[in-house]
């Protein structure tokens, strides 16, 4: 069964950056657009960055444009999600997920996801 797997999260201080990477423990990636997602406990999940399969198209969350980058390197099957500048509210669960169709905004349209891993900020 196709699974991502999302690393790299832990206790970062605000203001310092993060790289967190997300990768299939089976399966391709090279020609799913990919998303990143993120929760906190109680709240719905938000969309914070979408990328192509062919890196053509990106799209950011309001609050993560200009501070988050999301990157992919097909030969080695990962995305990656630099945040930088990292504020207390970047803190939630982050999630990436794929789809083999085109790159959406909704949550819905992704088949594939990873477990999450968890962001804790410190002031």
């Amino acid at each position: 069964q196709e699974q991502r797997v999302e690393s790299g999260g832990g206790l970062v201080q605000a203001g310092a950056p993060l790289n967190i990477p997300c990768t299939a423990s089976a399966g391709t990636i090279t020609k799913a657009a990919m998303a990143w997602f993120r929760q906190s406990q109680g709240r719905e999940r938000e969309l914070v960055a979408v990328i192509s399969q062919n890196i053509d198209t990106t799209f950011y969350g309001d609050s993560m444009s200009g501070r988050f980058t999301n990157s992919r390197d097909n030969a080695k099957n990962a995305v990656y999600l630099q945040m930088n500048s990292i504020k207390p509210t970047d803190k939630p669960v982050y999630y990436c997920a794929d789809t083999r169709l085109i790159a959406r905004l909704c949550e819905s349209a992704y088949d594939y996801w990873g477990q999450g891993t968890q962001v804790t900020v410190s002031s």
